[in-house]
């Protein structure tokens, strides 16, 4: 599939956000979220969870930060509705990530 445009990736990262579980919605407090081309040592890389995980926080952290990758993800789809749902797919992983699940329960709950 073509390279989405950034505009419409960006709708597509917000809708993915706004559906999250409920029992996720909490993490978000501490999280910012990026929209990216390319992770620049990863190429291939779709999304990238930096942080420290809700289960291990003092209260006194940086916000984390989850880098979503356009380009990767817009290439291992064949159309707009594979690339709507592996979207989603990786906000949440990366969103699970901050809340400290690890990717042994994320392949478990259909999350990987």
């Amino acid at each position: 599939m073509e390279i989405v445009p950034r505009y419409k990736f960006d709708q597509l990262v917000a809708n993915a956000l706004d559906d999250l579980p409920a029992e996720l919605l909490p993490v978000l407090d501490n999280v910012v979220v990026h929209v990216h081309d390319r992770h620049p040592d990863e190429p291939e890389l779709l999304g990238l969870y930096e942080g420290t995980p809700h289960t291990e926080r003092w209260g006194d952290e940086l916000p984390d930060q989850i880098s979503i990758f356009r380009h990767p993800l817009c290439e291992i789809c064949s159309d707009l509705d594979e690339l709507i749902a592996e979207v989603y797919v990786t906000v949440i992983h990366e969103v699970a990530h901050a809340a400290g699940i690890d990717d042994e329960r994320l392949h478990e709950l259909g999350w990987a």
